[in-house]
């Protein structure tokens, strides 16, 4: 196999903005590097020091010029903090929250879920403006500081002046802000692409591909309707053209891409089936409908992600 092209890196343009993303990982490396790639000033904060960051794309290896920073008491506020945690370390961020953010600092939630705002608003000082993200892009982290990008990427954001501002500052990247006027439509869309790729995938340790098989994309189509009919009633305009779009992303994907709960599971990372799977089920208990597809893989994710705390713990303990 010939060797895969590197890109040699370049002094950046002058700086349009001061950015800090939170969290290495595939979606917070990826959106750094594409944010440095575009002349914005770059701080990524991760909890272990990186030897560097490169994303592969296309066939092409890119290294990104990114401050790292370790340590809350090292940084100062920034003109935007991108939030790119899991969901369930968003608790964990808040030193570096509180150290990012001052006035005038906006914050970019770039995770899984529902509820961005309210989930993210107990960590950042009174004020703090708070921008939720549904993020569309296919990325894992192959090793710490190395990201491998598979497709698509879009942030979908409520429109608004926030959501301009933001636009503005990633227009010189490769990175898209697309403000839309339904985010509550946009963001249950969202989480349908993760609702059966992510548990499923993680339970079977298995690639997207798996849902080529027709027994599993009958079973992918019934646990989508629960959801949908979840969503409808939190108020998201989600139908069973949503169910089969859903069914469509999957069998056009790359059989060998995966998705974030697989890749932490191979990695014995925690999961984030409390955030997916489990917002489904939390929302129809709200509103009494039944979910017994997603509860199942809820229980059977939950039992999953206490062995590999058990795991966690075991290798702490031996350390």
């Amino acid at each position: 196999m010939p060797p895969i092209p590197q890109v040699p890196q370049t002094p950046p343009a002058a700086a349009a903005g001061r950015i800090a993303v939170i969290g290495a990982g595939a979606i917070g490396g990826y959106a750094a590097a594409l944010a440095q790639w575009a002349g914005l000033d770059v701080t990524l904060c991760v909890r272990s020091p990186l030897d560097g960051l490169t994303v592969e794309s296309g066939g092409t290896v890119r290294t990104a010029a990114v401050r790292i920073a370790t340590e809350p008491a090292g940084v100062a506020p920034v003109d935007w903090v991108l939030l790119t945690t899991k969901a369930q370390d968003t608790a964990g961020a808040e030193g570096w929250l509180r150290r990012l953010c001052g006035p005038g600092t906006a914050v970019a939630v770039l995770q899984n879920g529902v509820g961005l705002e309210e989930r993210v608003a107990p960590y950042v000082p009174e004020g703090t403006a708070i921008l939720p993200s549904a993020v569309f892009i296919s990325a894992e982290r192959t090793a710490p500081g190395r990201i491998l990008h598979h497709v698509a990427s879009e942030l979908h954001v409520p429109e608004g002046p926030l959501a301009d501002r933001f636009a503005a500052l990633l227009a010189g990247s490769e990175l898209r802000v697309r403000p839309v006027a339904d985010f509550t439509t946009t963001s249950w869309r969202k989480l349908f692409t993760n609702i059966a790729a992510n548990p499923i995938t993680a339970l079977l340790q298995q690639r997207i591909g798996v849902f080529a098989d027709p027994g599993m994309a009958a079973m992918t189509r019934d646990l989508l309707r629960e959801a949908a009919a979840v969503a409808r009633a939190e108020g998201a305009d989600i139908g069973e053209r949503d169910v089969e779009g859903t069914l469509e992303i999957y069998a056009a994907a790359p059989p060998d891409g995966g998705s974030s709960m697989l890749y932490d599971r191979l990695a014995g990372r925690p999961l984030e089936h409390e955030y997916i799977t489990g917002a489904v089920v939390e929302a129809g208990e709200r509103h009494g409908i039944d979910t017994p597809l997603n509860r199942m893989l809820l229980t059977l994710l939950r039992a999953i992600d206490r062995d590999l705390q058990d795991d966690r713990d075991l290798r702490d303990g031996s350390a």
